[in-house]
């Protein structure tokens, strides 16, 4: 009878609110999830050929970085402000923002990743006929992944939170279900879309930490203490015979 009542004396924990507002928190979930996923996934396709310019050209890397660093520093709600009069009220103004954010956090990885590429091992490879884009696909990136994956795990966990912010134009996923909840003093709508944040962050986490496992077997078998394709390897016994 207690737990039947919960709704009626607004009680943080509360499994009648689960039961009653199933739909609603799915819906909210999924767009939260989505949000985010897009989000997330532009930021990199921006973020990766401004980490190349700024490593080809490093007088440009300054610049790169610092506008990067002060985008991200701008509030959410000034930056939805100044993003307005271009998007309007719609989705692509949530998105547009959650990317502008996750771009100090993806540059800055993805350029120590690649400046981390041992100079002996790109030699190598010039050495064995590689071109630019055949020695950045086949052997920097991968070895730079590590650096990169961390990036996009931290971006990742923050635009799941920044994402609430949305809710300001009713494009917030679980955000939406926190507005409306604090307005109206709802506990147990405010924990359970608290909860979820906390839980979709964790499981994002976890996959790209999987992902990253999967992606950089050199890293945890314990195979070298350099990291080093099979191809790089072979190459520097051909530059060296």
């Amino acid at each position: 009878m207690a737990s039947e009542n919960c709704l009626v004396a607004n009680d943080w924990i509360c499994g009648e609110y689960l039961r009653n507002y199933r739909q609603e928190l799915t819906d909210a979930t999924v767009q939260h999830i989505w949000i985010t996923a897009v989000s997330v996934a532009i930021g990199l396709l921006v973020a990766f050929p401004l980490a190349l310019i700024a490593r080809r050209w490093r007088v440009l890397a300054g610049p790169v970085l610092a506008v990067t660093t002060i985008l991200y520093t701008v509030p959410s709600l000034a930056m939805f402000a100044l993003l307005l009069p271009v998007y309007g009220v719609s989705p692509s103004l949530v998105v547009t923002g959650l990317v502008l954010y996750s771009l100090t956090i993806l540059v800055r990885n993805i350029l120590a990743g690649l400046d981390a590429v041992p100079p002996d091992v790109r030699e190598a490879a010039r050495a064995m006929g590689y071109g630019p884009l055949r020695l950045l696909l086949t052997v920097e990136l991968p070895l730079a992944l590590p650096a990169v994956m961390a990036g996009l795990r931290i971006a990742t966990v923050s635009t799941v939170a920044l994402t609430t912010v949305g809710a300001i134009i009713d494009y917030g996923g679980l955000g939406n279900l926190l507005l409306k909840a604090i307005g109206s003093n709802f506990k147990a709508q405010v924990l359970a879309a608290s909860v979820l944040c906390v839980v979709i962050a964790v499981i994002a986490d976890v996959a790209l930490l999987g992902v990253q496992w999967l992606l950089t077997p050199w890293t945890h078998r314990g195979r070298g203490k350099a990291l080093r394709t099979a191809e790089v390897v072979e190459a520097e016994k051909v530059a060296t015979a």
